[in-house]
């Protein structure tokens, strides 16, 4: 299932015809051995995972896509649909197949793969659904491509990318979870929203749990280099509390209020994790709040945790995690967050 037909040599008995149109010039080299594509794998065809797909291909972040699902009609239906929209494409070999090997050789392994998220239900208890799932997906993921980074975004994220760094025997810094980092672009939407800004000139993250126990980092929030709060307080421009709390409380229902909705979330996690790529495979070095091993830092110390800390990535994948002032309410809403995900990672047994 690698390639459509249409896909392959057009000659009498499948002779390769690309020589009769395309002729070397005189002199000219093989190409330099060090000379490679950029090689992203999408695990699952689902809603997110499409978007994720659908989202690399528009902004010409990978060389070659592949494509893995267990369900091989949808997976080909998937592949053709792009391939046939190759002609308004930057160019880009898309491949599909239910093995795994298929994958080998990818510079980013993207794992969508899980059970559908039922409105009303917590990420946290999507967990006993996909755990098992994982045993079967992450071993043979990072076996056929051990430089790999490994970017999780099934949920419940947190839990499943610690999952995924014990499968995969990965150093830790190759191992990431999605996180937070639509959690913040919806906080940074909703700030905007109040202040009629661009969300661009909002510097403004949610840290923690991908879920209910996140933390608002209302101390660094800033719009255009000025910081809100002691802007506020400086120009002694009353606000409540409640309100903040509010706005927190938008961005953790903002998931559940899509999925009521529609029926699932897609689009906006699916430039979320684009915005991910492009700055692992570019080494852009840009600081994303995603997940983790949050491990001695920020005063957690409870066991090994991922969770969301704003971190700087690059072609190593966590090059590190920014050392931000909190509050000491931040902090230790921080600790429960990550006593949160604790208390579920240790009834997995791993």
């Amino acid at each position: 299932m690698q390639r459509s037909a249409s896909s392959l040599a057009l000659g009498p008995g499948g002779l390769d015809l690309a020589p009769s149109f395309f002729k070397p010039i005189h002199g000219a080299s093989p190409p330099p051995p060090t000379s490679r594509n950029t090689k992203i794998s999408v695990v699952g065809v689902g809603n997110v995972g499409m978007a994720i797909a659908q989202t690399i291909l528009t902004q010409d972040l990978a060389d070659e896509l592949a494509l893995v699902d267990v369900n091989a009609d949808k997976l080909r239906g998937e592949m053709l649909d792009l391939q046939h929209a190759a002609a308004f494409l930057p160019r880009t070999t898309i491949s599909a197949s239910v093995d795994y090997s298929s994958t080998v050789g990818s510079d980013l392994l993207i794992v969508t793969a899980g059970a559908r998220q039922i409105p009303g239900e917590s990420r946290l208890n999507l967990l006993q659904r996909n755990l098992a799932l994982f045993s079967k997906i992450i071993p043979p993921l990072s076996a056929a491509s051990p430089d790999a980074i490994l970017l999780i975004v099934s949920n419940p994220v947190d839990v499943l990318t610690y999952v995924a760094w014990k499968l995969s025997g990965l150093p830790a810094n190759r191992v990431i979870g999605s996180g937070t980092n639509l959690d913040s672009s919806r906080f940074r939407f909703l700030i905007a929203d109040h202040l009629d800004v661009n969300a661009q000139d909002v510097q403004a993250y949610i840290m923690g749990e991908h879920g209910d126990s996140s933390v608002a980092l209302w101390s660094s929030i800033s719009v255009g280099g000025v910081p809100i709060l002691s802007f506020l307080e400086r120009q002694q421009i009353a606000y409540e509390k409640q309100t903040l709390e509010k706005i927190h409380k938008e961005v953790v229902q903002g998931a559940y209020e899509v999925i009521g909705l529609k029926g699932y979330t897609s689009w906006a996690i699916g430039y979320s994790v684009a915005n991910l790529a492009r700055t692992i495979l570019r080494d852009q070095h840009k600081v994303h709040p995603v997940s983790v091993l949050a491990k001695g830092l920020y005063g957690i110390d409870g066991g090994e945790v991922f969770l969301s800390l704003p971190t700087q990535l690059g072609r190593n994948g966590v090059l590190g995690v920014t050392n931000l002032h909190l509050t000491e309410e931040e902090c230790q809403q921080l600790k429960r967050s990550a006593t949160t995900i604790l208390e579920v990672q240790s009834q997995l047994g791993i």
